[in-house]
């Protein structure tokens, strides 16, 4: 069986010489040493300042949590080509996501029609950066500043992914990042939340422990969003080793482009950006070609996924209205190819030679 993804193990002798201090210290939770050595590395690493880097229990609280902390209110402009979270945050929130089609190739949202959703109502947008690809983040603070709405990027994928040379996480008032146990970089459940400020990122880690802002004072309504040291220490092993599961991802993205490029349509990525290699989606002729191609991939033990589908807007809990033509064709005929560390070269030619064997030249 060839999975999709597969979360990235790192040694157990690796995990466990973090694990002892925790034994050690018998600090479980709530800011330990770990999440804080964490949270340092990974800004060092990621070219942040750690004062704005909040490490939080799974990439969905991250969501809710720079929707909290930015007081967002009504009307949210956002993607309906995203992980249904994006979307479900928003509106659990009570907040109410108005959809904004993508474009064509960047399989972004695209800022050309934007100005036509936004209302007296509109306090913020909420573009993603799809499969790590950066967004037209330009447009988009223009459109934003105009209208003196707020950003959060969904910067789910985006682990690595830089603009400019700089992180793409630095975008916006306010960047999240999942840290799940399939993506680039895991700390089994995970996320962060990247701010703009200081103050921000204060009012998060205050939110993230109850509201408690004292020995004993409680100075704003909160959740229990906190990441344990447990998942920190298995961050910090993977961390470890990061730079041989990007160069062994980037290895695999560029096996399936050999193939795959010259016959099929693939994203088309940001000029000023580069590709961390997270994922390998593919775009074929139609939705039909598209059901074929998975049925014969899992017939041979391999699973490849629709990712996205449906488009969000389709979906029955969001009642937008929103037609999003380009998004509904893209998420109709996308499919992702499996691409994770110790996939073999071997294995890669297997699935890519199943797939042109249905799809044809």
């Amino acid at each position: 069986m060839i999975p999709v993804a597969k979360p990235y193990l790192p040694s157990r002798e690796k995990v466990d010489s973090y694990i002892d201090s925790i034994y050690h210290t018998h600090w479980l939770t709530n800011n330990g040493p770990l999440v804080q050595k964490l949270t340092q590395r990974l800004a060092d690493h990621l070219g942040l300042d750690a004062n704005c880097l909040v490490l939080v229990a799974n990439g969905s609280l991250a969501l809710h949590l720079a929707y909290k902390a930015l007081e967002l209110k009504g009307d949210v402009l956002t993607t309906p080509f995203s992980f249904i979270a994006t979307a479900s945050t928003l509106k659990w929130e009570g907040l109410n996501p108005v959809f904004v089609d993508i474009d064509k190739d960047t399989w972004n949202i695209d800022p050309n029609p934007m100005e036509q959703s936004i209302t007296p109502d509109t306090s913020a947008i909420v573009p993603v950066h799809v499969f790590g690809n950066p967004c037209d983040v330009e447009a988009i603070q223009l459109i934003a500043d105009k209208h003196n709405l707020k950003t959060v990027y969904d910067a789910s994928h985006c682990f690595g992914a830089t603009l400019n040379g700089e992180s793409v996480l630095k975008q916006g008032d306010a960047s999240t990042i999942s840290f799940h146990a399939t993506k680039l970089f895991h700390t089994v459940e995970g996320g962060a939340v990247i701010t703009k400020t200081k103050e921000l990122a204060d009012k998060i880690r205050t939110k993230i422990n109850f509201g408690i802002d004292g020995p004993d004072s409680i100075g704003m309504l909160g959740t229990n969003a906190k990441m344990s040291e447990f998942h920190a220490a298995v961050g910090l092993a993977v961390l470890d080793d990061i730079e041989r599961i990007q160069t062994q991802r980037q290895d695999i993205w560029e096996q399936y482009a050999e193939a795959l490029a010259p016959k099929y349509q693939l994203q088309k990525r940001h000029p000023a950006a580069n590709n961390n290699y997270a994922y390998f989606p593919i775009l074929l002729k139609d939705e039909q070609v598209v059901i074929d191609v998975v049925a014969k991939l899992a017939e041979s033990g391999v699973q490849a996924r629709r990712y996205f589908y449906p488009s969000l807007n389709s979906l029955v809990m969001f009642e937008d209205g929103c037609e999003a033509s380009v998004s509904s064709d893209i998420a109709s005929r996308i499919v992702c190819l499996p691409i994770w560390p110790e996939l073999q070269s071997a294995e890669v030619k297997e699935v890519y030679k199943l797939v042109v064997g249905v799809v044809g030249s």
